[in-house]
């Protein structure tokens, strides 16, 4: 479902959210995997947005991390959300729809944006607030009506003296969307003066004026409160998190996921996760990481921006920017570095560890073994405890171990060197050689027994 016309979206961000206690501008805090700032662009831009404008503060802090194409604004003093909106005056078409947000509101959903879109642009209206009604309202700006049941003022509340006692009353409050007549908010802006204790220009405070004007203004009532909710603090941070967190486990069940313990498990947003994949307990599915269907991950396993095939299990393992192919094993206690890469059903056992590595179909590193800056062809078997010596103190180098190879258990291979198809190695070997198709390479020491060794050290 999209609006009657791709809006222009505002979003204001440009404050430092000095409650967070943080030298980290409070928009840019992390909420499951992505910074505040990009929930609310991500919102606007899946409601239709025909542009996205964030308005920033003159450090300018925001800008490396919003997605391409979006626009941003500078606010050059801390003057209210009225001056911030004014900020952002070049790019409103005067013939434009315009919804304005805060960037600390992470969980507005498209729907909603696109709810008070289309009920704006139904009404012929200059301008729309969304409305919610609270138990306690305090903090919020009070929803005035007039006898026909439209807006005629926001009364703000954050100081005394802003609001009288019979406006602090009132239950119905603003939420903080608005959306706009582009024209008409425009004029609105350029006649904007400060009318509150704090000597701010606020953005509520155009209503009047809109409506002095002979121009209609309507609330629209929002049926999901948690989705307004806002984040001052960490404590607030927290809070959003445990709704954003069960939201993601929520649609990935009922796309087909089974998630054995939700409470103990967490998943951000932007991962994406096949039918009939189970995730087991104390798992933590970070970043861009996707995961293919009929896979088994956990439990207490972590993955960070990982790519995982069809039927894959991930047993207590961490997993970094690598890449396992359809009905690999990997664990249990693997570690996956950035750049591995398994191909069909390979397998890195218990305390495998593999960096910038290929492993080629049906080959097995099971376990005790390091593999790095390395290729592996198909169906060879590593044994246990090799290593692949990458490094020389100044570059580092590649080992190439072909198709169809056994390696025995301590076996070190000092790249660059290359193992052939179908080649064996010795127990306890040091290849510093090439070993050819088919030979057995064995590079270690002969065996001596020294008879009467226990008794000479008496």
């Amino acid at each position: 479902m999209q609006p009657v016309s791709a809006p222009t979206v505002v979003i204001i961000a440009a404050g430092e959210g000095t409650r967070m206690r943080s030298s980290l501008p409070k928009v840019l805090h992390p909420l499951c995997g992505r910074p505040l700032i990009g929930w609310p662009v991500a919102a606007a831009r899946s409601a239709g947005a025909g542009k996205v404008v964030v308005v920033d503060n003159p450090r300018r802090r925001l800008e490396d991390h919003l997605p391409e194409g979006v626009e941003v604004a500078i606010q050059e003093q801390p003057n209210g959300t009225g001056d911030a909106v004014a900020a952002a005056g070049e790019h409103i078409a005067p013939d434009a729809t315009v919804v304005v947000i805060n960037g600390d509101v992470p969980l507005i959903t498209p729907e909603t944006l696109i709810d008070v879109v289309e009920a704006h642009e139904a009404a012929g209206a200059a301008a729309t607030i969304t409305t919610m009604e609270l138990d306690d309202p305090s903090g919020y700006g009070r929803i005035v009506r007039d006898r026909n049941g439209d807006v005629e003022r926001v009364v703000e509340t954050k100081a005394d003296g802003d609001a009288s006692d019979a406006e602090r009353a009132i239950r119905e409050v603003n939420v903080g969307i608005y959306v706009f007549d582009g024209g008409s908010l425009r004029t609105a802006l350029a006649e904007l003066e400060p009318a509150n204790a704090q000597g701010e220009l606020y953005l509520p405070d155009v209503i009047p004026a809109l409506i002095a004007g002979g121009k209609r203004v309507i609330g629209h009532p929002i049926a999901d409160p948690a989705s307004m909710l806002q984040v001052n603090n960490r404590v607030e941070l927290a809070r959003v998190t445990a709704v954003a967190q069960a939201q993601i486990h929520e649609r990935h069940q009922l796309d087909g996921v089974t998630i054995v313990n939700p409470q103990a498990t967490t998943i951000d947003a932007d991962v994406t996760i096949g039918k009939d994949t189970v995730i087991e307990p104390g798992t933590t599915l970070k970043g861009r990481t996707q995961i293919g269907d009929d896979a088994v991950i956990g439990p207490n396993s972590t993955l960070i921006d990982a790519t995982i095939g069809d039927g894959v299990s991930v047993i207590h393992s961490y997993l970094v920017q690598a890449t396992v192919e359809d009905h690999g094993t990997i664990g249990p206690f693997a570690y996956l570095r950035p750049d591995a890469h398994l191909h069909p059903n390979a397998k890195a056992g218990a305390f495998v560890e593999i960096k910038n590595a290929t492993i080629g179909r049906g080959s097995k590193v099971p376990h005790l073994s390091y593999i790095g800056d390395a290729d592996i062809g198909e169906n060879t078997n590593i044994g246990a405890s090799n290593i692949t010596a990458n490094y020389d103190g100044v570059r580092k180098h590649r080992t190439k171990i072909g198709a169809n190879v056994r390696t025995s258990v301590d076996t070190a291979f000092v790249a660059p060197v290359e193992v052939g198809d179908g080649a064996f190695t010795g127990a306890g070997s040091v290849i510093t050689d090439d070993v050819p198709p088919g030979a057995l390479g064995i590079a270690r020491a002969r065996q001596s027994n020294i008879e009467g060794y226990a008794d000479r050290r008496k």
